[in-house]
C-alpha cells in the first residue's frame, strides 16, 4: 500500500524540505517540535506539528517515520516511546551524523568504516543509530547542513565573523535539497537497506567556503585566525579535532542520487539567488 503520509519525529529544517518534495506527490505531513514558536511556521505552510513530549500522539499506521530527534546517554528517545509501534509504519528513516566515524586524519570515511565517536553527541547518535538498526530502519549519516537561511552567506555577515584556519582541515556538507531528495529516492528503493552518507563530492576548509560567500556579497571575508589563537569553546575544539572525507558512492549506486549542489559553491550561489528573488 503507498504510505498515507510522513511522520516527522523532530520536524525540523530536513524533515519540513522532504515533506514539501512529497506533498508534490500529495503524501501530506505532520510531526513533532518542541515549542509553539517552532510549530508556528510548520503550521503556516499547512503541516501538522504536535509538542512533544508535552503531548500523547501517534503516528498513523503505513506512515513514513523520519526520526532526528537528539538522542542521549540511552540513546533515542522516540526509539523508547515508539519503537513498538514500528511495525506499522511503511518506512522509518534515522538522521544520524558522519561524526560516528570520529576522526580519520583526513582519509576517507565508507559506511562500513569502523565507528569510532569521539564525542559525546556522536557517541549518543552511534548508539541510537544501533536501536533503529534493529527495526530495520535506514541510517542517513549526514554532514554539515545548509541551505536557505542556514548557510555560510549568514554566517560571513555575523557580527565577530571569523576564518579559522587550521592547515590540512577538510569538511564534507550537504545542501538540504540534496538530503531531501537522497530520502525520497530510499523510500522507493525497497532493496536500499542499511546505512548512507549523504554528502557533496568536495570536502573543503571552512574558511574556502566563508570565503566564496563573501565574494557572492560582495563583501570583505571575515578575519583571519589561526585555531590555536581562537580561543574555541570545548565543543567547537572537537569539532575541529576531527578530519576526514566522506563519501557518497553508495548513495549514488544504491539509490541513483546525484547532488544537484555536488560542491559548496553550488549550493551557495543557489542559496544566494534565492535571497536576491525575495
Amino acid at each position: 500500500m503507498p504510505p498515507t503520509q510522513l511522520f516527522a519525529f523532530g520536524f525540523g529544517y530536513v524533515a519540513a524540505e522532504l515533506a514539501r518534495h512529497l506533498r508534490a506527490a500529495g503524501i501530506a505531513a505532520s510531526g513533532t517540535v518542541r515549542s509553539e514558536a517552532s510549530a508556528e511556521p510548520l503550521r503556516a505552510e499547512g503541516f501538522t506539528a504536535h509538542i512533544w513530549p508535552a503531548a500523547e500522539i501517534a503516528p498513523p499506521p503505513n506512515s513514513i517515520w523520519l526520526i532526528s530527534v537528539p538522542p542521549d546517554a540511552d540513546g533515542c528517545p522516540v526509539f523508547r516511546a515508539f519503537g513498538h509501534l514500528a511495525p506499522a509504519a511503511h518506512w522509518i528513516g534515522y538522521l544520524s551524523t558522519t561524526g560516528v566515524y570520529g576522526d580519520l586524519g583526513g582519509g576517507w570515511a565508507f559506511e562500513d568504516t569502523p565507528l569510532n565517536p569521539q564525542s559525546r553527541e556522536a557517541i549518543n547518535r552511534a548508539a541510537a543509530e544501533a536501536q533503529w538498526q534493529t527495526l530495520n530502519a535506514r541510517i542517513f549519516r549526514l554532514p554539515g547542513i545548509y541551505g536557505p537561511g542556514r548557510s555560510q552567506l549568514d554566517r560571513v555577515r555575523e557580527p565577530g565573523a571569523r576564518r579559522i584556519i587550521k592547515p590540512g582541515q577538510l569538511f564534507s556538507r550537504a545542501h538540504v535539497a540534496d538530503i531531501a531528495e537522497a530520502l525520497r529516492l530510499a523510500l522507493h528503493t525497497p532493496s536500499a537497506s542499511g546505512a548512507f552518507n549523504i554528502c557533496d563530492d568536495e570536502p573543503a576548509p571552512s574558511e574556502d567556503v566563508l570565503t566564496y560567500a563573501a565574494e557572492l556579497l560582495g563583501i570583505a571575508p571575515p578575519p583571519a585566525v589561526k585555531f590555536e589563537d581562537a580561543g574555541l569553546s570545548p565543543a567547537a575544539q572537537r569539532f575541529y579535532a576531527e578530519c576526514k572525507r566522506v563519501s557518497n558512492a553508495r548513495a549514488k549506486a544504491m539509490l541513483g542520487w546525484r547532488p544537484m549542489f555536488p560542491t559548496y559553491r553550488e549550493g551557495l550561489r543557489d542559496c544566494a539567488s534565492r535571497v536576491a528573488a525575495g
